[in-house]
């Protein structure tokens, strides 16, 4: 299972979510693989890794075509990690988008499971369409699309939708995906606005878990840790797990 985690706009919870559900993951008894595939490297920080040496990140996978298992390094109590590096971001000027270049982290991740075998693969994705998340979209088997609460997020939940849809007939293929709405308080009328235009837009593509607005769940970075380590009994722990046992239910993990 390759799962992408993707919305074009930034702060809507998509690393938070990608750490969440690996650590989810790892507590069933899987092992994943965390991808950072953000220059921004905020998954990198929370793991305390971000390289100084671009060769030992994911960019050295594009720039030397460096296998990916040498790129991995431990993460512990959740699997492991290929960091990012901010020299990611010259990956869409370097290499432009032909299909070579689009297909480049699929080619690479299904060399990797022919080496090591399969496991869960969790990718955090670049909050823009490039060369990157166009690599993370050729690469997934499942999309998940983080929401916050606000109009602007669920603006680009459209565009996201439309993108996706240009992309099928390259892809031969229609892209699973579900849409989580993140940071929902239900003190605030629009909180409630949005997830109803979301339901009415994508129907049962939206899932039935709502992560709320948290205290755990945004200080847990800050500490290095996912929010189950962080803080266990917390509604925001709560929330993930029901988000996890959700997408299992439905074979989306």
């Amino acid at each position: 299972m390759r799962l992408a985690i993707f919305n074009q706009k930034g702060g809507v919870g998509k690393t938070t979510t990608a750490l969440n559900i690996a650590a989810a993951l790892a507590q069933s008894g899987e092992s994943p693989l965390l991808l950072d595939l953000d220059p921004q490297g905020h998954l990198s920080g929370i793991n305390g890794t971000i390289p100084q040496d671009a060769s030992k990140s994911l960019f050295a996978y594009y720039q030397d075509t460096k296998p990916l298992f040498d790129l991995e390094v431990p993460w512990d109590q959740i699997g492991s990690l290929i960091p990012s590096h901010q020299q990611l971001i010259k990956v869409d000027s370097i290499f432009g988008k032909g299909p070579t270049i689009l297909n480049k982290l699929r080619v690479g991740l299904e060399s990797l499971e022919s080496t090591i075998g399969i496991r869960p693969v969790v990718i955090d994705c670049c909050p823009y369409i490039g060369v990157l998340a166009l690599n993370a979209i050729f690469a997934c088997d499942r999309l998940l699309i983080p929401i916050s609460t606000d109009y602007l997020s669920l603006q680009a939940s459209e565009h996201i939708s439309r993108t996706l849809q240009v992309l099928e007939p390259v892809l031969k293929r229609r892209v699973e995906r579900r849409y989580l709405l993140t940071r929902y308080d239900r003190r605030r009328r629009m909180s409630g606005d949005v997830l109803n235009r979301l339901r009415e837009r994508f129907g049962n593509e939206v899932c039935e878990t709502i992560i709320s607005e948290n205290v755990a769940v945004a200080e847990s970075p800050m500490y290095n840790r996912d929010v189950f380590r962080h803080s266990p009994s917390s509604s925001g722990a709560r929330d993930y797990m029901l988000l996890f046992e959700e997408l299992k239910s439905i074979n989306f993990l």
